[in-house]
């Protein structure tokens, strides 16, 4: 389960890296990790100090520190 995690985080930060902030469900549906595998990469991201999260409108952004 870590290697999936760690291999989705990756995926989420090349995909921030080239495209710049997105939304969680654009992450979700660009990069085809399942939602369950997105959240879990977002809090290890987080935790390595590695992403922003902010509230635009109604949806949850990501960004690359």
């Amino acid at each position: 389960m870590s290697n999936t995690i760690g291999d989705a985080a990756g995926a989420i930060w090349n995909y921030l890296e080239k495209n710049g902030p997105a939304s969680v469900n654009k992450v979700t549906t660009e990069t085809g990790i399942n939602r369950n595998d997105v959240q879990r990469a977002i809090g290890w991201l987080s935790k390595e100090g590695k992403l922003s999260i902010e509230m635009i409108g109604r949806a949850e952004t990501l960004s690359l520190k």
